[in-house]
């Protein structure tokens, strides 16, 4: 594949921007993260309740559950917050259903007892990508939060099965790209989400012809790109969660191979 399109910010087209994934980014959630992917910036934080919804009392099974919103001044105009319109928008609930989804493909919820892991993701800043950033800072803030059920003791294994992590794809004027940021989201002719586990299995994949099509050898392609992607994303992942050697054989999946 040919880098034929000059990006705004001097990236190659497979490159992903910058990425960083601060822990306790605040005090009272079992797990806080805030997740920066070039100047996206989301904090990710996981809060434990001991109770399910409805539909799985008396299961013994637990659940891991999303909400998703954005600052006013998030974007370069302010948007009125979701609390004074009386309900969230449709782009909101689409959202923070993926991300629930997406960190559900993460976990052993049998493990977990009859609690559910609350998965919030706000967004301070945005820059294109604020969903991908979400489901990859959310599960560094999850991880947290098992790791600290553990030590208390709560459960008997980090229910982790493994690591979870997503990027945005598209193409524009004929050139596929890696990890778009909001200039090029807004005029990509293409735009896909791919979610991924670290075996390197879809869990979900989100792609829409915004303003054309795309042939399935394009798809393969932008699937190849997302793949090499979202593995740079899961090395930073473990790298910050410097899952210790203990912790590793404490979860019920094989997440050896992201933690150096």
């Amino acid at each position: 594949m040919e880098d034929t399109l000059l990006r705004s910010d001097g990236r190659k087209f497979n490159e992903i921007r910058p990425i960083s994934f601060q822990r306790h980014f605040t005090c009272y959630a079992e797990g806080a993260v805030l997740a920066c992917f070039g100047d996206t910036k989301v904090i990710c934080t996981a809060s434990v309740e001991d109770r399910v919804p409805p539909f799985l009392r008396g299961s013994g099974q637990g659940w891991i559950s999303a909400e998703y919103a954005m600052l006013p001044r998030a974007t370069a105009e302010r948007t009125s917050r979701m609390t004074s319109k009386g309900a969230i928008s449709g782009r909101s609930h689409e959202i923070q259903r993926l991300i629930g989804r997406s960190l559900r493909a993460s976990a052993d919820l049998s493990l977990l007892g009859e609690r559910t892991i609350w998965l919030d993701c706000d967004v301070i800043q945005a820059d294109g990508g604020t969903r991908t950033a979400a489901i990859s800072g959310a599960f560094v803030a999850l991880f947290d939060a098992m790791r600290c059920l553990k030590a208390q003791d709560v459960i008997e294994k980090i229910p982790v099965k493994s690591f979870v992590a997503a990027v945005s794809v598209g193409k524009i004027e004929g050139s596929l790209l890696l990890d778009l940021c909001y200039e090029e989201d807004s005029c990509a002719d293409v735009d896909c989400n791919v979610v991924m586990n670290g075996d390197k299995q879809l869990i979900e994949i989100q792609g829409t012809g915004e303003r054309g099509t795309f042939a399935r050898d394009e798809f393969d392609a932008m699937l190849d790109l997302a793949e090499d992607g979202i593995q740079t994303i899961m090395f930073s992942q473990a790298e910050v969660l410097q899952i210790s050697e203990e912790e590793r054989h404490a979860c019920v999946g094989k997440i050896c191979s992201f933690c150096k």
